[in-house]
């Protein structure tokens, strides 16, 4: 049963004017997690903090606590807040982590190993193609598809995930009940059907300007990497990719022509240290061990985990694979010809299979099914 008043306490706290995420979480740390008591201490130091926090600590807005927790009385709406087990743990050890999310639809998707997919929002049709490739082979390889639900390349890696059954992660810059841009209005309401909109901002927040580079620092840090298919100079998505950069994470970038003016952000991450790729399989290969890791901590961590199998090929694809490579080593262009498969997609196939210890690979470009 959800407590209310545990609620209209973080709610308070959230809309002190001033306090902020770390402010929040400085004051939960001091109060042992324990969000009334650090409640009851910041009322008791009201005379030394701003007059807009000392009258709404003394006179809340009721009406708007009252909006608040109507919207997350609603089913699949949800305060995640960092005392939480399954608050995700990815975000935790980011620069200024936020005290709590608002969420509807599918919360245990914040704990699946996750890509982050950004891009320009005029993007070309060629850019939203590739968006739409990666996102769907990523997506079948075990990874859910993160983005932001703006225009362009954002919209069509959200609309591939979608298109292909698969779950997908929007983080949002406004209020959760708010859309933005407006002709999202579908698109989210798919996305809290069959997966979750997240937003660090209370119902009723509009759009602005300064929430982007924000909501960019969440996006950064749920994914374990970042994406970038096409972006001009400069760009939001560099500021992303940047945030991912900085928070440890891996940075990937598509290559384009040197004649397009929104390759150039990617030509420039390139340059910067982005990994270059032509293929999902190299970001599967790469994020692979990071995403087992993080399965592996999940499992420790949650009495009961709702974390997905990690990375595992699909029992058909991975079945083709291993009846063809019977018992003898095969060389990457034979195992392609005998099960008639891209080598991108077999390249995955193969990883997964690997990291799930059915196959080894030999040197010289070549796999060996595994006894068992």
């Amino acid at each position: 049963m959800i407590d209310t008043d545990l609620q209209r306490a973080w709610l308070i706290l959230l809309r002190t004017p001033g306090l902020g995420p770390a402010g929040l979480r400085e004051r939960l740390d001091a109060a042992a997690g324990d969000v009334q008591a650090a409640w009851r201490t910041l009322r008791e130091q009201a005379p030394s903090l701003s007059e807009a926090a000392r009258d709404w600590l003394t006179r809340p807005n009721e009406a708007r606590l009252g909006a608040d927790l109507a919207w997350l009385s609603k089913p699949g709406h949800r305060l995640l807040c960092c005392t939480d087990e399954d608050f995700p743990p990815m975000l935790d050890t980011i620069a200024q982590p936020p005290a709590a999310l608002f969420v509807a639809g599918k919360a245990e998707l914040l704990l699946h190993p996750q890509v982050a997919i950004v891009g320009a929002r005029a993007a070309s049709l060629s850019g939203r193609t590739h968006a739409r490739a990666f996102a769907q082979a990523l997506g079948r390889a075990g990874f859910t598809i993160t983005s932001g639900m703006a225009d362009g390349i954002d919209g069509a890696a959200h609309e591939a995930a979608l298109d292909a059954g698969l779950p997908t992660v929007a983080v949002i810059g406004t209020g959760p009940d708010r859309v933005y841009p407006r002709k999202h209005h579908r698109l989210a309401h798919r996305i809290a059907t069959q997966g979750v909109l997240v937003s660090e901002f209370p119902p009723g927040t509009s759009a602005r300007a300064d929430h982007f580079p924000r909501r960019n620092r969440l996006l950064a840090g749920l994914a374990l990497g970042t994406l970038v298919v096409e972006a001009g100079l400069p760009s939001g998505s560099l500021i992303t990719a940047r945030l991912a950069a900085e928070q440890g994470r891996e940075v990937f970038a598509l290559p384009g022509s040197i004649h397009n003016p929104l390759a150039r952000g990617c030509h420039q991450l390139i340059r910067d240290g982005a990994r270059l790729v032509e293929t999902a399989g190299e970001i599967v290969e790469t994020l692979a061990p990071a995403a087992v890791a993080l399965g592996r901590e999940l499992a420790s961590r949650l009495d009961d985990p709702v974390v997905p199998e990690l990375v595992t090929p699909t029992d058909a694809a991975g079945q083709i694979v291993l009846d063809a490579l019977g018992h003898g080593p095969m060389a990457l262009d034979e195992l392609a010809d005998c099960t008639a498969q891209a080598v991108a997609s077999l390249t995955t196939t193969l990883l997964l299979l690997e990291l799930d210890g059915k196959v080894e690979a030999l040197p010289g470009n070549r796999y060996q099914r595994l006894p068992g």
